[in-house]
């Protein structure tokens, strides 16, 4: 799925950048999912937690409207200046993005309540069904959610003691979102997975 959409010069320059460092980008495939959902709402405002090197913030700011604002949170400042230098290669300006710096669960809470049309959370796994909470929050009725790394929220049966906290975490908000009669929830088998869900009006 990854040679169907390749990356330009603009991605790959994130990627090598992220590739000297512990930023793993989101694969082509992934980002393209990316782009496909905020170009299919129309997102005009994305919370993205995890600024990593930029590619998958560049994938986000060809998605969105021309007007739109991505913020961007990550507590290493060394990826975000990664990401500013990738997005202005991508040819963005600077007011298209708010870098935030510091840990999300600080960050986020001073975020607008319903302000926001999609969050994309790609960082502390342990962290997954937190962010979750915070983003049900954040979004507008009929706003999207995404967690990367998806594919481990799929639901196995744990063994005594195999499972890393940081995958009980994922399956944890696996299991949320399935259970969450507000959310509509789809496991997209891109990449490492990206698990996404609408957020309905609650009845």
């Amino acid at each position: 799925m990854d040679s169907y959409v390749t990356e330009d010069d603009a991605l790959s320059s994130a990627r090598e950048a992220g590739s000297r460092t512990d930023a793993r980008p989101i694969s082509a495939a992934g980002g393209a999912c990316l782009r496909f959902l905020a170009t299919a709402i129309g997102a005009r405002a994305v919370v993205e937690v995890g600024t990593g090197c930029g590619s998958s913030g560049i994938w986000l700011l060809r998605g969105m409207r021309p007007d739109a604002i991505l913020t961007t949170v990550d507590v290493d400042p060394e990826y975000q200046e990664m990401a500013r230098a990738a997005f202005r290669r991508a040819g963005f300006p600077a007011n298209r993005a708010r870098l935030i710096q510091g840990r999300a669960m600080d960050v986020l809470p001073r975020l607008t309540d319903g302000a926001y049309d999609m969050v994309f959370v790609d960082a502390a796994k342990e962290e997954y069904p937190r962010f979750l909470t915070e983003a049900l929050r954040l979004l507008r009725v009929g706003g999207i959610v995404v967690f990367n790394n998806g594919l481990e929220a799929a639901p196995v049966p744990d063994g005594p003691l195999s499972v890393p906290g940081a995958q009980r975490s994922v399956r944890e908000v696996g299991r949320l979102i399935r259970e969450d009669e507000s959310l509509v929830p789809l496991l997209l088998p891109v990449g490492e997975g990206l698990l996404a869900a609408i957020r309905e009006e609650a009845s």
